[in-house]
């Protein structure tokens, strides 16, 4: 009789936001998330409803915008630059800050753990601040503890206006 692998011990729960813009957003977006599943050491848990959101920044289109959960055993940086190679295969330029885009992929979480590198920051600094980011969090982790604040999802959502983020049927 063989032994059955363990599970693996190292892996960590991570919440990443999605957003798109420009070009065929919801194609862009679902193409997205089966590119993150079909990578090595990450894990799809959980994904949200999709959600129609106005832009902040620069006059442009409305967002399309959502959240997928995964687990990981990938460090935090190595997991944000398997974010950004899949940003650029989808068309990613940044040009201008919160300008409009094919893709944006955002680490929000990663486990409890807080951390601030120059080109790093877990929790993401303003996802508290933002309807687009919570609602859908919310939807599939509400009771996720946000470390820096010590509340859970479902509280945060609750501290943010959400007229403008309306769920896409």
């Amino acid at each position: 009789m063989s032994a059955i692998p363990a599970p693996n011990s190292a892996s960590v729960r991570s919440a990443i936001a999605l957003g798109s813009n420009l070009g065929n957003s919801l194609q862009t977006l679902e193409s997205a998330i089966i590119s993150l599943a079909h990578t090595p050491e990450i894990s799809l848990q959980a994904r949200s409803h999709w959600y129609q959101t106005k832009a902040v920044g620069p006059p442009q289109p409305d967002y399309l915008n959502g959240c997928i959960l995964l687990t990981t055993s990938l460090k935090p940086h190595a997991l944000l630059q398997v974010l950004l190679d899949i940003e650029k295969q989808f068309g990613r330029v940044r040009r201008e800050r919160w300008g409009p885009r094919t893709l944006d992929l955002d680490l929000l979480l990663y486990g409890d753990r807080i951390l601030h590198t120059p080109n790093l920051q877990i929790p993401h600094p303003r996802m508290t601040e933002r309807a687009f980011v919570l609602i859908p969090l919310a939807e599939i982790a509400p009771d996720w503890i946000e470390p820096v604040s010590g509340k859970a999802i479902a509280d945060l959502v609750q501290t943010v206006d959400c007229s403008e983020v309306h769920l896409i049927p």
